[in-house]
């Protein structure tokens, strides 16, 4: 893979992204019960902040994420991406990474980042730059034509987090991308995202169940409560008190309690 320090970053996103989640609501209904998946859910993510949401299983933090995408309606409340409501996916204003990369087996890399464009109907020779200039920011410059069963876990979510990011929204949301990964992969993509983030000044709102993840990687861990899913706690630390590594996030103390401020009403780290 491209070595990180001879990587050539893209422009900077010229619009902000904002979101703002104001009092939202999901229920599922089914032909027996109504389940309250999310309640009076309030969150402000500012322009080029990483934000990530953590919380136990079933709590709704992806619900929120996609709702947050377009790829959802919430039974009450409002989203707003950059001051406006956003009722379908709306790629000028936000990408989506999600958990399993989705690559199409019969494309080759630098076709599948190009995917989204083609269905837009962007010129050939327009995509290709645009996905090359993708692939070089996530470190795959050089890889572009090998087809997914070529690549490795990690290659193929960079491919992925390269088609989220073609189209230059300002906004990029990310549902567990890296929880299939090995823990060394895991760590090194951990890097790879930073970096990017702070080539491109885009805001990242990032699901994870990992605390050591959270802490590593945002500005603000945003906890949420077991269903129904609530803001529970806003944990808030500044870019330049990040822990160096993801180990130092177990071995350094402070660390260690930006861990158990994730979980306050508990006092203790339940990993």
């Amino acid at each position: 893979m491209q070595p990180l320090a001879n990587v050539t970053p893209l422009k900077p996103a010229a619009r902000a992204g904002s979101i703002a989640v104001r009092n939202v609501g999901q229920i599922f209904r089914t032909s027996t019960q109504d389940v309250e998946a999310l309640s009076d859910v309030s969150l402000e993510v500012k322009p080029g902040r990483f934000v990530v949401l953590v919380g136990p299983s079933g709590c709704g933090k992806s619900t929120l994420l996609m709702m947050m995408a377009g790829l959802r309606q919430q039974t009450s409340g409002t989203i707003l991406i950059n001051d406006a409501p956003i009722p379908q996916p709306d790629p000028d204003r936000v990408g989506v990474v999600f958990q399993e990369p989705s690559l199409f087996p019969w494309l080759t890399a630098e076709e599948n980042v190009e995917f989204p464009l083609a269905l837009r109907g962007v010129a050939k020779s327009e995509r290709r730059t645009k996905a090359e200039d993708a692939l070089k920011l996530v470190g795959l410059e050089g890889f572009g034509k090998r087809h997914p069963h070529e690549l490795s876990g990690g290659m193929k979510q960079r491919v992925s987090i390269a088609r989220g990011m073609v189209q230059d929204p300002p906004v990029l949301l990310m549902d567990e991308p890296f929880a299939a990964l090995d823990e060394q992969t895991r760590m090194t993509m951990g890097d790879e995202l930073l970096r990017i983030w702070a080539a491109t000044a885009k805001t990242v709102v990032f699901v994870t169940h990992s605390l050591t993840e959270a802490v590593y990687l945002a500005d603000e861990v945003v906890v949420m409560s077991a269903r129904p899913g609530a803001v529970g706690d806003a944990a808030a630390r500044r870019v330049d008190s990040r822990v160096v590594s993801p180990l130092a996030v177990l071995d350094d103390y402070r660390g260690l309690e930006r861990r158990r401020r994730v979980w306050p009403r508990t006092g203790r780290d339940p990993l």
